[in-house]
């Protein structure tokens, strides 16, 4: 290209928001995940993906995914998973969560849904409805609804790639009661042109209220999507701006 690998790096992480060598990461990660879910062995995703061996694979993937590859490929096959579900103003809230932290906050109307829904999130893991077990995480949600900062009872344990997690960690950067565009996340993360992007991110995002994609609207003000529903998403933002005035 007849730059300077200083002036290339500098000039990509500029316009992308990350290192060229952060986004070959995340690409091959992108990659490696598409091919386990078309039923591609462990083995040969890794190479297909351009990971040079499986150790790099354990390596890169497995905190991206928050399991190992081969139970990604089985839909958590062998990952015990503990739930519980609660009753919040914005209706029934599923949380589940592996050892190492929150795998899922899902919104719903019966638990009968939500279970349903994290079947099909993790349709091989060992599920377990654990109400005790799951006491502190389900208060600090209940108390953060009430205005409460987040506690750090609550350990998340996220998939995602590399740009979905920058994507994560802006949204929680909104104080309680404010909005953000779609377009100043892709702003703030350092990506501008990358509105679509974080749009995506949003309606991906695993935890409900835990990582506030409810606060992200489109450049007009108006509400948009929202993956458990608009008339939650208003709900939300009409709690936090009346705790947020009193």
């Amino acid at each position: 290209m007849g730059l300077s690998p200083f002036h290339l790096q500098r000039t990509f992480q500029r316009s992308l928001g990350l290192s060229p060598k952060a986004y070959q990461d995340a690409a091959r990660i992108d990659r490696f995940t598409a091919l386990l879910k078309q039923g591609e062995n462990v083995t040969t995703a890794t190479y297909e993906a351009g990971f040079g061996s499986s150790s790099r694979v354990a390596e890169r993937v497995s905190g991206a995914l928050g399991m190992t590859p081969s139970a990604y490929r089985s839909g958590g096959k062998g990952v015990a998973l503990r739930y519980a579900t609660a009753r919040t103003p914005v209706g029934l809230v599923l949380i589940a969560k592996t050892e190492r932290g929150v795998v899922l906050v899902n919104l719903g109307d019966s638990d009968a849904e939500l279970l349903a829904l994290l079947k099909e999130a993790y349709p091989h893991a060992e599920l377990s409805h654990d109400p005790k077990g799951l006491k502190r995480q389900i208060r600090a949600l209940l108390q953060h609804l009430k205005g409460k900062p987040l506690s750090d009872s609550i350990s998340m344990d996220v998939q995602g790639t590399a740009f979905q997690r920058k994507v994560w960690r802006a949204l929680q950067e909104i104080p309680p009661g404010s909005t953000r565009t779609y377009r100043e996340i892709a702003c703030e993360i350092g990506q501008p042109t990358a509105a679509r992007a974080v749009a995506r991110a949003c309606a991906t995002n695993p935890l409900a209220v835990a990582i506030p994609c409810h606060r992200v609207v489109r450049g007009d003000g108006s509400l948009a999507g929202y993956r458990w529903g608009l008339e939650r998403k208003t709900r939300l933002l009409a709690l936090e701006r009346e705790r947020k005035e009193a």
